[in-house]
């Protein structure tokens, strides 16, 4: 029971740094896209109705990328538990995928920055809804 403990305080530890950690990085994002002041988009090509064969890869292939992640976030929120899953891979994988956004932004491709977007919120919600779970997990063990 006792080595039970130690391990669960030291997990404990473990998981605030990578939120700090997480934290760091989702800031230094945003911070480098502060430069989309002076981007200049192409809207007619990002409104425009016609839909080419590229385009189609690409709404195709965004879709499974973007969703690759969705089935853990469901799985977290059926067991309403944290156990088993890992919030660093989805808060990387996020915070990349703001960068995805610049870029779709920068060639002005639709399926890039559609796609991401969804990603990120996924993936960020998965690392909410980890956090969430983590705490109320946190509070049981402590009997609050």
């Amino acid at each position: 029971m006792r080595a039970l403990k130690c391990t669960v305080r030291v997990k404990a530890d473990v998981y605030g740094r990578i939120g700090g950690l997480m934290l760091a990085i989702v800031l230094l994002s945003l911070i480098s896209l502060i430069g989309c002041q002076q981007l200049t988009i192409d809207t007619e090509r990002l409104i425009r109705p016609n839909i080419g064969l590229k385009e189609i890869v690409g709404i195709l292939a965004g879709f499974g990328t973007t969703f690759a992640a969705f089935p853990d976030l469901l799985a977290m929120l059926k067991r309403r538990s944290s156990l088993g899953m890992n919030p660093r891979m989805s808060a990387i994988t996020g915070t990349f995928q703001i960068l995805w956004i610049y870029y779709g932004l920068l060639i002005g491709s639709r399926p890039v920055i559609l796609w991401n977007v969804v990603a990120v919120l996924i993936n960020f919600l998965t690392v909410g809804a980890f956090a969430y779970f983590l705490h109320n997990e946190r509070q049981a063990r402590t009997g609050r």
